[in-house]
């Protein structure tokens, strides 16, 4: 086929904007997708404002706007094809998300599949996470650690120049951590000289002047600018100055709207996963997937009430449910148990009651602790196990009991999949006195594991137990950021994953759709009224 730029512009009728595209339905070349190595055309829903002109590669171009709650991506314009034949790629621009079981997840552009040519020469700016790189307690052999460091390796051996990104505690381990201190922390673990760059504070673009003294940069604590939160288009805007490839691998805080996770995309002409960002993404499809039975949830945490929708989900598909912590009192007390009111979540009862009736209509166990470690509130703090129905005798609970541990054990014997989500945690000052609850969980989840069951483990301190008591962690699915797992059980698009660049997860032969890509293709596209259309291909 000969080298040739070929240019398709697309004008459809008033209304069509409006409909949902299918791309499974419609014609191989509407799919949203990524193909290397063929003939293919580039698909984007263009600015009216920002058309690019015949025989010019067509520069990527975004409109997102996002609600303060959640993300929602509204595209306007006329559709725009452009092909470039030697290396092209089809990019589906729009908010279409996959049905199925993959939770709704996009297709997303991974920097695994970028082409390694797209980023030689280029600036990249990566945007990582600091609770993996910059922890109190790093280990270097951990799955997330070497994801995102061979993040950062990888560009630098690839493109020309690599800015990193991220917001961080002040102070961690007692120590004060300013841009300086975390790009010297950077150093060692890179083993490259990461310089520190002060241009954000300043309101000023930085130039490429000042990205000839080395080969990585460090940009300033995101954590102390408000416009970084508020998702500010001009902050954006400065955030990607000079930037021509975006990496997003904090997947971490996926499910907020932060200017340098979602807003630099609409400035950016890519945007693209990193490993992991990619790894955490397949974590999460893993920790949802629902194929295996009898599929149990051991639930935790508080807030029932922000989480109900979230709960009521998890009753819909599970085969039982183990309440523990602090949720499960509020389900307890919408059982009519006897709990002291200084335990009751505000608006927790009428959530606790949807829940119960969820899932006394799919005819599925909720369990709740039998018995409880407690302590009295009177002098000396008498600790001694209390049965669930004496709990409003004064005794305040502090930790899963050992029959409410032995009927757990029984009902997860037979399981194919467990998800644990939440903490075993009860509201008390005196919850450290009695600390074997959450080891005892795990020692069970870990025999479960070793009889071939999936494990799923989501929360810092689910995790965190877990690793400390198995012996079969490495084979569980391990999500540290519960939130995350939250906002999806609820039914809510995740903002940081929507910004990305899309891709398609199937190559197409061309030549199957028509026998000479180098001749012109005329297609007429009726839609019923007036306002149809036909396109050349040239």
């Amino acid at each position: 086929m000969k080298e040739s730029s070929k240019v398709v512009e697309i004008c459809f009728g008033s209304g069509w904007m409006d409909r949902t595209v299918n791309p499974v339905q419609a014609p191989a070349f509407l799919n949203g997708s990524v193909f290397y190595g063929c003939p293919s055309a580039i698909l984007r829903w263009a600015h009216p404002k920002c058309r690019s002109c015949f025989g010019k590669r067509l520069e990527l171009t975004r409109r997102r706007l996002f609600a303060a709650r959640g993300a929602r991506l509204y595209l306007r314009g006329d559709l725009v094809a452009v092909d470039r034949v030697k290396k092209s790629s089809i990019e589906y621009e729009t908010g279409y998300l996959c049905e199925g079981k993959s939770e709704n997840f996009p297709h997303i552009q991974t920097l695994k599949n970028f082409p390694k040519e797209e980023l030689s020469g280029k600036v990249v700016m990566v945007r990582f996470d600091s609770s993996i790189l910059l922890g109190e307690k790093l280990d270097k052999n951990s799955l997330a650690v070497s994801n995102a460091l061979f993040t950062v390796q990888y560009l630098l051996a690839t493109a020309e120049k690599v800015i990193l990104v991220s917001d961080w505690k002040r102070e961690v381990s007692s120590k004060l951590l300013d841009s300086q201190s975390v790009s010297d922390i950077l150093s060692s673990l890179l083993r490259r000289k990461v310089v520190s760059l002060k241009c954000l504070s300043c309101g000023v673009p930085f130039k490429r002047e000042l990205l000839e003294e080395a080969d990585i940069f460090l940009l300033e604590n995101l954590s102390g600018f408000r416009k970084e939160v508020a998702n500010c288009p001009e902050f954006s805007e400065l955030l990607s100055s000079e930037v021509d490839v975006f990496v997003n691998d904090s997947f971490s805080l996926s499910h907020r709207v932060l200017a340098s996770t979602v807003g630099i995309s609409r400035f950016s002409p890519a945007c693209v996963a990193g490993f992991q960002f990619e790894e955490s993404l397949r974590e999460l499809k893993r920790v949802l997937n629902t194929d295996k039975r009898p599929y149990i949830a051991i639930i935790g945490g508080a807030n029932i009430h922000g989480k109900a929708a979230a709960l009521k989900r998890l009753v819909s598909e599970c085969d039982g449910v183990v309440f523990v912590g602090m949720m499960s009192l509020q389900i307890m007390h919408a059982l009519e148990y006897s709990i002291p009111s200084t335990l009751l979540e505000p608006r927790s009862s009428d959530a606790a009651v949807e829940v119960i009736q969820s899932a006394r209509y799919r005819k599925i166990p909720i369990i709740t602790p039998k018995d409880f470690w407690c302590i009295n509130d009177s002098p000396g703090y008498q600790i001694e196990v209390i049965p669930a129905h004496r709990l409003g005798e004064g005794w305040v609970p502090v930790d899963l009991g050992p029959r409410s541990l032995d009927e757990m054990d029984s009902l997860l014997s037979s399981c194919k999949k467990v998800i644990w989500i939440g903490p075993v945690k009860f509201k008390s000052s005196h919850s450290s006195i009695c600390t074997d609850g959450a080891s005892k969980v795990a020692q069970i989840v870990d025999r479960l594991a070793q009889r071939n069951c999936e494990i799923a483990i989501v929360g810092n301190k689910a995790c965190s137990t877990m690793i400390k008591e198995s012996r079969s962690s490495a084979s569980c699915s391990v999500i540290e950021n519960a939130s995350v797992v939250w906002e999806v059980l609820k039914g809510r698009k995740l903002p940081g994953l929507l910004a990305l660049d899309r891709a398609f997860p199937f190559k197409i032969d061309w030549t199957m759709a028509y026998r000479n890509p180098a001749q012109p293709l005329v297609v007429d596209i009726g839609s019923g009224t007036p306002s149809s259309c036909t396109f050349t291909m040239y």
